[in-house]
């Protein structure tokens, strides 16, 4: 009779009886829930290198601009929606070409990996510059003068030793790079720095990959391509303090509660005494660092293409910024990036484009994007013309315009 019984399995959490099962509101996995202190995103991980491949650069700098929406046939076959059109939103993402002004070398230690040595390029810009002092006018502006006339000294003989030393001892290789705000019309001056990972090829080629970048330009269409899974990192946009039930999504409480509902209705036990860390409590809300995976890349636009969000079905000749631009940003004038779905963050926030860190094998991430009309109607209010000319042409000789 005993054998009978049902015995709790190992693997089953032993709970109290309650009548309704529920799992918990909130996920602990991003505790603690505080502003970020790196405010233009950090990349934690880069993808796995491939020695087999030729030398390549793995993130990439970009600016949110706004967003829009597309219709695009869908190419699936077997699908429901195959040959069928869709609407999708998407990002646009500004990406003015980065500036190459450094390279870094890694030696893998037991407690992870440690700086050898960094190389620096003889002639830094100004916005560079600007990065390494609080005030720029104030400063004497000396930053790295005594560094660049290592390249005069000896034919630049200690340079070219701390280049060997990488790549003789090195295991992974990062470019240092900046971006170039002057292109933005964002009243920036000081560049974001960042430490791009070369993957492919061994050590002695990364090295005279990244040797031969200084004080280049590298642009967005040289890391990414078109169809393309990436990844976003960026901090989210900021909410400030807020309560339990839009912080952690807990249910309000029925409409006859004494002093007020949108609380949690107990907080705990008598004992233990204290209020435990995985109970919902109000607090900062937002501006967190958050990286997002697999966003497709639907378009990759040229700086100065006035027939950039041209198509086959729609021949109108128009550039991707729309009709009175980008709401809260402005125009775009540079290399952009249309990612599918939202990213995070406000507009003008920096965010960072990764290279995916997984191989690809769904059939939805390796479909190739049919674009057929991309929308540059006014974002201000509820758009009808997609171009200056289409309005013109629409509303005929205005009173006002007339001498």
């Amino acid at each position: 009779e005993e054998s009978t019984k049902r015995q709790p399995s190992f693997f089953e959490p032993t709970m109290s009886h309650r009548k309704f099962e529920a799992p918990r509101h909130g996920n602990l996995g991003f505790l603690p829930k505080k502003r970020t202190k790196r405010h233009a995103g950090r990349i934690r991980s880069f993808p796995k290198d491939d020695d087999k491949k030729e030398p390549h650069l793995t993130a990439f700098r970009a600016y949110k601009a706004g967003m829009t929406h597309v219709v695009r046939g869908v190419d699936r076959p077997g699908a429901l929606m195959h040959k069928r059109e869709v609407v999708d939103a998407v990002s646009i993402l500004e990406t003015p070409p980065m500036m190459v002004v450094g390279v870094v070398g890694y030696v893998e230690t037991p407690n992870g990996l440690r700086t050898l040595t960094t190389v620096f390029a003889e002639h830094l810009s100004e916005e560079f510059k600007r990065r390494c002092y609080k005030n720029w006018y104030k400063a004497k502006k000396k930053a790295y003068t005594k560094y660049a006339a290592k390249y005069e000294k000896d034919g630049g003989k200690d340079i070219e030793h701390e280049l060997d030393r990488i790549a003789k001892f090195c295991t992974v290789v990062r470019v240092i790079a900046h971006t170039q705000v002057k292109k933005l019309n964002l009243r920036l001056k000081k560049a974001h720095i960042m430490e791009i990972q070369v993957n492919g090829g061994d050590a002695k080629a990364k090295v005279d990959f990244a040797k031969n970048l200084f004080e280049k330009e590298i642009t967005v269409d040289s890391v990414f391509a078109q169809d393309e899974q990436i990844d976003v990192i960026g901090v989210t946009k900021g909410r400030g303090y807020e309560g339990v039930t839009t912080r952690w999504g807990v249910t309000r409480l029925p409409r006859k509660t004494h002093r007020g509902l949108r609380k949690v209705a107990c907080i705990g036990s008598w004992h233990p005494a204290r209020v435990s860390t995985t109970v919902p409590r109000a607090g900062q809300n937002g501006y967190f660092h958050r990286t997002e995976l697999n966003k497709k890349v639907y378009r990759i636009g040229k700086a100065g293409d006035k027939a950039s969000c041209q198509t086959q079905a729609d021949l109108t000749e128009k550039s991707i910024t729309p009709m009175g631009g980008f709401v809260r940003y402005g125009e775009v004038t540079n290399d952009w990036v249309m990612l599918k779905g939202a990213v995070v963050g406000v507009k003008k926030r920096p965010l960072i484009l990764r290279k995916s860190l997984m191989n690809h094998t769904k059939r939805k991430h390796l479909e190739a994007i049919d674009l057929k009309f991309i929308d540059t109607s006014s974002k201000l209010g509820h758009g009808r013309f997609q171009t200056a000319e289409e309005k013109d042409k629409f509303l005929g000789p205005l009173a006002s315009k007339q001498g």
